[in-house]
């Protein structure tokens, strides 16, 4: 008999600090644990909108913002990653979202989503830049021009719009967010490791 492999769902949006830190850690958590992992690329502006936020919360209360950066200078010291704050912040990942959207199920999707994040907090780049993308997905053997076309598409647009949807039922208002195969919500990248043992808990 074949035990049934654990599966942690990880929503993210391109454009959050936090999700930084579990981006790059996360892959290798999943595999040390004997877990699967769903990458659940989904957009936060939606979500902010529809509770009257023009922009991220960090920036509408500046003293949330300012404690923000300097808890990711702690993490990110402690963890080993440079970090270089963006300007603009938020950057606009939407682009980078299409291409990780319509990749999910791609070997080399959780390189990209690292290489995204290590351009825009480790470099301070601009993601929004097709240019910088296309040389992401060519350093990791991808077709890029295909990739970018894909981004563009109609049908791609409406699953990652589908995404922001399916993100909202589930009950996410922020990232990084895990959710468990029987949809425990765990909220932050200081959760991640309680995910991945509710997540071994719940098998049979």
């Amino acid at each position: 008999m074949t035990l049934q492999r654990p599966k942690l769902s990880f929503w993210f949006d391109f454009g959050s600090t936090y999700s930084y830190l579990t981006a790059m850690r996360i892959e290798t958590v999943a595999r040390d644990r004997g877990l699967d992992l769903d990458w659940r690329p989904f957009l936060l502006g939606p979500i902010f909108n529809r509770q009257g936020w023009s922009t991220s919360p960090f920036n509408l209360y500046p003293a949330k913002g300012r404690y923000m950066w300097r808890d990711m200078e702690r993490l990110c010291e402690e963890a080993g990653l440079p970090l270089v704050q963006p300007d603009p912040f938020p950057q606009n990942g939407l682009i980078a979202a299409r291409i990780a959207h319509a990749n999910r199920r791609a070997e080399w999707v959780g390189a990209f989503v690292r290489a995204v994040f290590m351009a825009e907090f480790g470099e301070g780049r601009d993601i929004s830049d097709p240019a910088l993308l296309a040389g992401l997905l060519l350093d990791l053997g991808a077709d890029a021009r295909a990739c970018l076309a894909e981004a563009d598409s109609i049908e791609v647009k409406i699953g990652l719009r589908a995404a922001v949807a399916e993100a909202e039922t589930l009950g996410i208002f922020g990232a990084p967010s895990i959710v468990t195969e029987d949809g425990e919500l765990y909220w932050g990248n200081d959760r991640l490791e309680d995910a991945v043992e509710w997540a071994l808990r719940i098998v049979t």
